[in-house]
């Protein structure tokens, strides 16, 4: 089942933004108010941001990020339709919601794992977000505060993750749910956690079947980041090109000294590469995704430094669209989630093809004026893209009838 759809952009009360993505109007997105937010406040936000890039302390975007979670993001208060209640799932901090409403057999479950590159987030980030889900999708939904890569390293963000979703699954009958009807789901790296996380569950015994899983924008691979998406998209926010590597090595160990080498391809083996090439090759992705340009790249030659120091990049925990047949072919129904102007769309379209030759039911749904993060602009009492209120509303109604 595939949808595409292609409507102008709003931000707030400002004008529509309409065709390509502009790195200059997206940037500013994230500081213009619409009703919660002073536009002042909002200005100086954007600018403090530039002088802080400026600076060299870290970029616009990570900033404001970071801004927006430090002091505009709080937690709601008592919901009429929910009961919200702080938890721990085996020694994970989670949120539950639950919506209030009588339910005449067991709920749906959705454990939903956050993005923000394994770096940021906190539960209050994604309070609306989830609370949105739960209320439109009338399920159970646990929010997992796994532990971040600014202090913790690989695979710690993975076994929260993990040990969370066994907890729910064997627990999930005490909160109203159907243990055959849990679906896991997650955004950016949430969406590597989530696919990690299924792989991992698939040939496990001891645990209820994961009903589905939802990987809205997913990393997939630390292989290729010269895919069309990569070089259509390298400076549109608000995700770089750039960014996913430091991402990507902040959780492995924290060493950037290879982010150069890991771009070019230098940290992958010739042998690799031709393993890997049959489910990386762009051969893979439609014409349609490389008609705003994409330049085929020659084979490098690796680096063995290189290599040994980010060697688990290629494991399929951090890499699920590495992970052999054998695994694939196992997975649950599943939801993807792509958005044209994002890097890691191909990331996303390479796993659908992969889910699909291995008799993997999927449900694609392709947003083609959307950009990396679009999901968390549905609230329109504060930043917001119609782009993003749709897809939401799609991943429910896949929550809802899956």
């Amino acid at each position: 089942m595939s949808r595409a759809f292609n409507s102008p952009m709003t931000i707030g009360n400002a004008m529509p933004l309409v065709g390509t993505l502009p790195t200059s109007s997206l940037t500013a997105a994230v500081a213009i108010s619409s009703s919660n937010l002073n536009s002042s406040v909002s200005v100086a936000m954007l600018l403090t941001g530039k002088i802080v890039e400026n600076l060299g302390i870290c970029s616009q975007v990570v900033f404001l990020r970071c801004m927006r979670d430090r002091w505009l993001i709080k937690k709601a208060g008592e919901d009429p339709k929910l009961f919200v209640k702080d938890l721990m799932f085996d020694h994970v901090p989670v949120r539950l919601y639950q919506p209030k409403s009588p339910s005449s057999g067991g709920r749906r479950g959705l454990v939903y794992f956050q993005g923000r590159g394994f770096m940021f987030g906190s539960l209050n980030s994604y309070d609306s977000l989830c609370r949105y889900l739960a209320k439109g999708s009338e399920s159970v939904v646990v929010s997992v505060a796994y532990r971040l890569s600014s202090k913790y390293r690989y695979p710690t963000s993975f076994e929260d993750c993990l040990h969370a979703t066994v907890h729910f699954l064997k627990t999930a009958v005490d909160y109203g749910v159907d243990p055959a009807s849990v679906i896991v789901g997650g955004d950016s790296a949430g969406g590597t956690l989530t696919a990690a996380v299924c792989q991992s569950l698939a040939s496990r015994a001891d645990v209820p079947t994961l009903y589905a899983q939802v990987l809205i924008y997913p990393v997939l691979q630390m292989v290729d980041f010269n895919l069309p998406s990569y070089q259509q998209n390298h400076s549109i926010p608000f995700l770089y090109r750039e960014q996913v590597a430091v991402c990507g090595l902040n959780y492995l160990h924290g060493d950037m000294s290879v982010i150069d080498e890991v771009l070019e391809g230098k940290h992958v083996p010739a042998d690799m590469k031709v393993k890997f090439r049959k489910w990386l090759s762009p051969d893979n992705i439609p014409e349609e995704f490389k008609r705003r340009g994409f330049k085929p790249q020659v084979f490098t030659s690796h680096i063995n430094e290189v290599h040994e120091a980010v060697q688990k990049f290629l494991e399929p925990l951090l890499s699920p669209l590495l992970a052999e047949d054998t695994a694939i072919c196992s997975l649950p129904k599943t939801y993807i989630l792509t958005s044209e102007f994002d890097v890691l769309r191909d990331d996303g379209l390479l796993y659908k093809k992969r889910l699909e030759d291995n008799d993997v039911q999927v449900t694609w749904y392709h947003v083609k004026d959307g950009f990396h993060g679009v999901v968390s602009f549905f609230n329109e009492d504060s930043l917001f893209f119609p782009a993003g209120k749709r897809a939401i509303d799609d991943i429910i109604c896949f929550i809802k009838h899956a």
